[in-house]
């Protein structure tokens, strides 16, 4: 057995995985601290309790545990994270932390990554040589199949697909650079479009906005907000299908719990419009392991 920690944008989940990739037993929480000073301990915090109670749930010691691997967002390069735009994170040795309590080995890899991996091995991915694999969620993360292997650099993470500009001079991103995928099209940023739009003054979290968009998407004014949404969606994807040419493209991350809003609308439009090279548009799917997958890749991060 092994345990995977997906560190995402905005939560934290932490799973028994077993040899097969199925998730035993799962715990996560919300990130509601991510730009405060100590982040670092939280999240410190936040693996090694939830890690106790996964063994006190299921009645095993750390010592029966394979390994640990860890899927983090943002550049990853010899175990450490360089940067995380999104969680503010800046030379992070989280593994070198989380050492101090646990003797067995830990990994740590992208999380675009971690799940493009998962899919490829027990998921959407499977049947594919060559893929493009996008994460959507608090940022946009991706990765690169490609004649069934998972395409990496000996430097960094790569394939930092968020962060490629598609309005020039747009709005400033975390990275420091204007006009970012990520901007445009994550679902951090549709929800912020609408909380400012509606003017929603309390919290509200994934589950409601979704629940919010549903019940109003018939009214012109969230029609406007959804199709502006798909459009900057289609940008991106569509460059990243021109330049791939791949035979499928899935996505993963939270985008994968708005497919009935979002999915068939998007592919509509990439057909009817003239954005693809050729016209060739691969398949569009959503990951089988929806947003499981960094837990169960980080497991199984070799």
């Amino acid at each position: 057995m092994k345990i995977g920690i997906d560190i995402g944008g905005s939560h934290i989940a932490v799973g028994l995985v077993d040899n097969s990739g199925n998730i035993i037993y799962k715990r996560e929480k919300d990130l509601f601290y991510k730009y405060n000073d100590n982040i670092k301990e939280e999240i410190e915090k936040t693996i090694l309790d939830n890690i106790e109670k996964i063994l006190q749930n299921q009645n095993i010691k750390i010592e029966q545990i394979d390994s640990i691997g860890i899927a983090a967002p943002g550049e990853i390069q010899k175990n450490e994270i360089i940067t995380s735009s999104n969680l503010n994170l800046k030379q992070y040795n989280i593994i070198k932390a989380l050492k101090k309590y646990i003797k067995i080995p830990i990994n740590l890899r992208n999380d675009a990554k971690c799940a493009a991996l998962c899919e490829k091995k027990y998921g959407s991915l499977k049947p594919y040589k060559t893929a493009v694999f996008l994460t959507i969620g608090t940022g946009i993360g991706g990765a690169v199949i490609w004649q069934n292997e998972l395409v990496t650099t000996d430097e960094t993470s790569a394939f930092e697909f968020g962060h490629m500009i598609i309005q020039k001079n747009g709005k400033m991103c975390k990275c420091g650079k204007k006009g970012c995928f990520e901007r445009y099209a994550s679902i951090s940023e549709l929800k912020k479009n609408i909380i400012k739009y509606y003017k929603i003054k309390k919290e509200i979290e994934g589950r409601q906005i979704l629940q919010f968009i549903k019940d109003r998407q018939k009214d012109p004014d969230m029609q406007k907000i959804i199709n502006q949404y798909i459009d900057d969606l289609c940008i991106g994807i569509s460059n990243l299908i021109n330049i791939f040419q791949p035979e499928v493209v899935s996505i993963g991350g939270s985008f994968v719990y708005y497919k009935d809003i979002f999915l068939q609308k998007m592919i509509k439009k990439l057909k009817e419009e003239n954005l693809i090279f050729n016209k060739k548009i691969p398949k569009i799917i959503l990951a089988t392991n929806k947003n499981d997958a960094g837990i169960i890749g980080a497991a199984n991060i070799e």
